[in-house]
């Protein structure tokens, strides 16, 4: 993931819209590429849109039409958002209806694909904009209808989902042409002494993480000498309860070079997602990518979109959803393992992803759900 830092000179390579210089390459499918979702505004969806366009670039006749967040790192305005909207479907009417492919890069935005012409239209799918309806609010069931609308007026749209569990949900509402691109990262090892007191858990404090779920169940079982460092935001009060116990302490958000240096540092590096009575779940999981990729131990639970983030016994360790026994036994082999056994675990962890959750596979796999919409034939 590019570090917020590098965001603004990244995004200045894409203004709100970019189309190839010189003339059309004929052999290549022509892309218009749109996105809610872009730097400097600081996200996951954000870090997909701007990587696999970066990758894209050499692949396609790409055309990006994107709406840049705000120089503080936060997403666009809803008054940007309704400009963005208007001004993105007139673009396409008017300067891009011999496209092959129209990608748009989130569910929510499908209304912008609602254009006559030849074109393939793809959406993503990330995990929250298909899961916010299992809420069950009045919001979320209106989400829900506004989605199965979606599918019923795109012309045969495809879905490329984050994971099994997205396409899982995406096909509850009426989307049937799907395929699975787990995602990718540009974490790589560090070479840092591990502190083997020290856990990490790292991601926005809500009930699904299972943060809390963690120290009040997991945490005082271990050894007295094992901590927990947390770095993430807090998003629910509730959950920053577990911030108030004595072994937990919490870092705050941390830069991408810290935060890689943190997974490596760890004793191990914990995703402890729960099934909460929301039903929603992690789309993916980028934090179990990043942190075997930056060379740290990763223990997943096997919820969701973890399913996908994790090889298990490659990239990290799998653990049943919710259960302490498994996940205080888990932590303890790690404790008790040589640094021998440790190390030719990392090593074999960060190689391995580093190899598979690469946004060059990201691309290619795209390429291969474009070509499956009908978006190119030579």
């Amino acid at each position: 993931m590019a570090s917020a830092r590098n965001f603004g000179t990244l995004a200045a390579k894409n203004t709100q819209e970019q189309s190839p210089a010189g003339p059309p390459d004929l052999t290549k499918p022509k892309v218009v590429f749109l996105s809610r979702k872009w730097p400097p505004a600081v996200g996951g969806m954000e870090t997909y849109a701007l990587r696999l366009t970066d990758e894209l670039r050499e692949r396609t006749e790409l055309v990006t039409v994107v709406l840049p967040g705000r120089d503080n790192g936060q997403p666009p305005g809803a008054a940007s958002l309704i400009v963005f909207g208007a001004t993105a479907w007139f673009r396409r009417l008017l300067r891009h209806r011999d496209a092959d492919v129209i990608h748009i890069c989130d569910m929510a935005s499908w209304p912008l694909a609602l254009l006559p012409g030849r074109a393939a239209v793809v959406l993503s799918a990330h995990g929250t904009d298909v899961a916010y309806p299992a809420r069950g609010t009045l919001k979320g069931r209106a989400y829900g209808a506004y989605l199965r609308l979606g599918a019923r007026l795109l012309r045969r749209p495809s879905v490329i989902a984050n994971s099994s569990a997205t396409e899982t949900a995406a096909r509850s509402f009426g989307f049937a042409r799907t395929r699975v691109v787990p995602l990718a990262t540009d974490f790589i090892r560090q070479d840092v002494e591990p502190d083997l007191g020290r856990l990490l858990f790292s991601g926005r404090l809500t009930p699904r993480k299972g943060l809390r779920w963690f120290v009040d169940i997991v945490l005082d079982r271990l050894p007295p000498h094992i901590g927990l460092d947390v770095a993430g935001p807090i998003w629910d009060r509730s959950e920053a309860r577990a911030l108030d116990h004595p072994r937990v302490r919490h870092l705050g958000h941390l830069d991408q070079a810290d935060l890689a240096r943190a997974y490596a540092r760890a004793l191990a590096v914990i995703v402890p997602n729960i099934k909460v009575p929301t039903r929603e779940f992690e789309g993916f999981g980028l934090v179990a990518v990043e942190a075997a990729a930056a060379g740290g131990v990763v223990l997943a639970s096997d919820d969701g979109g973890l399913v996908e983030a994790v090889r298990d016994g490659q990239t990290g360790v799998t653990l049943p959803a919710g259960d302490a026994d498994a996940w205080v036994a888990a932590i303890e082999r790690v404790i008790a393992w040589t640094t021998g056994e440790r190390r030719a675990f990392t090593d074999h962890a960060s190689q391995t992803a580093t190899s598979f959750y690469s946004w060059n596979r990201v691309a290619d796999d795209t390429l291969a759900a474009y070509a499956g919409a009908g978006g190119h034939s030579q």
